[in-house]
């Protein structure tokens, strides 16, 4: 797992359940007996102890009077060195009327250095209040930010001059939105647009703030001053994000399923949705501010209920891209979404889909009926109620299969099975028991494919794992526990953004020897994030990639030199090369 990343909720399981440190495995142990009430022979073969080394360790914790298990925590300083260092020469700096920032960086040029807080609590301290706002002529000399220009399409330029710019990569999906028509994706679904930005640069900008990994609206804003940007979506800038979080506002559900379904009509024919299995999931996208719309789901990143965002996505089996997406959902209708899914596709596709794997809080039992009148095979979990746990308790070990899994990757390729026929909600579906798969409790699976061995259906259902990889990804790269209130897109638009991004990611793979399989972020990180030299001609718009060392790989494309004609660049076309001079410094 990379260094800093969230941990997935198998990995914070792990981390209590199988502890490294011989004190936390006692400390959990001594918890699990104490606290919880467990037997002290489960915890004992839990925790790697024999029943007798448990009892002794229960006796001598009994007795201890101060039993240490975690580090005592260092007392910090009682001084301040360098706030008192600097504290005359902040109090001088405040009576020439500068502000906390200003002296802040006063402080850094003469080797004092303190943060704009630090500096604050200082000036409280000596009894200054907060200064007044000042016009700007009442302000010391020193430089301020630029004043970047409004994104206006009708300023739009390709006057012929060359500068460089950090998203160089971003021009390698441009051959797929061209070939693709994006801007028949806005036309055919009406999204809003306006005469400074159409609805095609807007579609192309939010985009943009997907593929490139942005987290945070307050990010978009050192995009502006990067023309390779603005390029990109259009415009003569990229848009600020003021307009952004207020465009997403102006997009409802009803416009955002036509910009799915737009998007699968212009991809039919493409390798991204072959629709030969579908997984489906629940993701539970939080929310930290205070709307009394919002309602509470369990997050499973924090392991409890909060204010959040139910979203529901399907993601094809064979691609890993995902498909589909709503977050227009509201608590009682998730039993139901399914069903929404299958009429999507059906209406899109023409089809019913083909396969379904999804987990047991999908749907109901009356759902699972109702998919199995529709002669729609599918795959889910039961829930491991009481009566079926007493149930395989009390099977005799004769009456277990054991199957070995061709996945060479995985850790536990020989579960056991038991299989048997059930009825729930007037219908007959095929039931088995598995153990052995890598979890504490059994697995029980349900499904209504009465033909396939009980291999194949296990080694099915391990498969659906990669949608947890997927969501993790997508948690990762493209900022889903962001969405309420960091990036100020409306989560249905955003969760829409994700779905068309994902795929245009996957196009993007397939022509990356090696990289079919790969994520994401792994994607960006070796051939989205690369600088590039941008020379505008009379006719033409040349994108040299910088020398890197993912850069062979793009050259074993064929995506290079193949001019691709531009519709957004008035007639422009657009050249993919290599950079002849010396290599520069990436910016991303």
């Amino acid at each position: 797992m990379d260094y800093g990343a969230p941990k997935d909720l198998s990995d914070i399981r792990r981390f209590f359940l199988e502890p490294h440190t011989p004190k936390q495995r006692q400390y959990e142990a001594l918890r699990a007996y104490f606290v919880e009430g467990l037997p002290s022979q489960k915890v004992a073969q839990a925790f790697g102890y024999a029943v007798s080394a448990f009892h002794v360790l229960c006796h001598h914790f009994r007795r201890d009077p101060d039993p240490v298990f975690f580090v005592t925590p260092r007392r910090g300083p009682r001084s301040q060195p360098k706030k008192s260092a600097a504290r005359d020469l902040i109090v001088q700096l405040r009576k020439r009327n500068y502000s906390v920032y200003e002296i802040s960086e006063s402080l850094k040029e003469q080797q004092q250095p303190l943060s704009p807080t630090a500096v604050r609590e200082v000036l409280k301290a000596e009894g200054f209040a907060a200064l007044p706002r000042r016009l700007d002529e009442e302000r010391p000399d020193r430089p301020r930010p630029t004043v970047e220009p409004v994104a206006d399409v009708r300023e739009f330029s390709l006057r012929p001059r060359r500068f460089t710019t950090a998203c160089g990569g971003l021009f390698l999906f441009v051959p797929d939105l061209v070939r693709l028509n994006i801007d028949a994706v806005a036309k055919d679904t009406r999204l809003p647009g306006s005469k400074m930005i159409p609805a095609g640069q807007a579609l192309r900008a939010a985009l943009a703030l997907k593929l490139w990994s942005i987290e945070r609206k307050s990010h978009v804003m050192a995009l502006v001053a990067d023309e390779g940007f603005g390029l990109f979506a259009g415009l003569n800038v990229f848009p600020k994000k003021s307009f952004l979080s207020e465009y997403s506002s102006r997009i409802d559900h009803a416009k955002t399923m036509r910009v799915l379904a737009s998007w699968h009509a212009h991809v039919a024919g493409e390798p991204i949705f072959p629709g030969e299995s579908f997984n489906l999931d629940f993701h539970s996208v939080p929310y930290y501010g205070e709307h009394p719309s919002v309602q509470k789901h369990y997050v499973s990143m924090r392991n409890r209920r909060q204010p959040s965002i139910l979203v529901f996505l399907a993601q094809d089996a064979a691609t890993h891209a995902f498909c589909y997406s709503n977050a227009d959902l509201r608590k009682g209708e998730e039993p139901e979404e399914v069903f929404r899914f299958i009429t999507f596709w059906k209406r899109t596709h023409g089809k019913l889909p083909s396969h379904l794997v999804f987990d047991s809080k999908l749907t109901t039992h009356q759902g699972l009926a109702r998919i199995d009148k529709m002669h729609i095979p599918f795959i889910t979990l039961r829930r491991r109620s009481p009566k079926l746990l007493k149930e395989i308790v009390l099977l005799p070990r004769s009456a277990w299969r054991t199957v070995e899994l061709d996945v060479p990757t995985r850790k536990y390729r020989t579960p056991r099975y038991y299989e048997q026929t059930v009825t729930l909600a007037g219908r007959r579906f095929r039931q088995m028991y598995i153990q052995d798969l890598g979890h504490d409790e059994p697995t029980i699976l349900l499904t209504n494919e009465r033909r396939t061995s009980p291999k194949a259906l296990i080694t099915r259902y391990a498969q659906r794992m990669l949608i947890e990889n997927a969501l993790s990804d997508a948690v990762r790269f493209f900022h889903m526990n962001a969405l309420s209130s960091a990036v100020g897109l409306k989560v249905d638009f955003d969760m829409t953004l994700l779905v068309v991004a994902s795929g245009l990611y996957r196009l993007l793979a397939e022509r990356m020897r090696g990289y079919g399989d790969a994520q994401a972020r792994q994607i960006f990180r070796d051939i989205v994030a690369m600088p590039a030299t941008i020379t505008v001609t009379e006719k033409e718009v040349e994108v040299s990639f910088h020398r890197r060392s993912h850069l062979p790989i793009i050259l074993a494309s064929g995506m290079m030199d193949r001019p691709v004609a531009v519709p957004w660049w008035n007639g422009h076309t657009l050249r993919l090369t290599t950079y002849n001079g010396p290599a520069e410094p990436s910016t991303a």
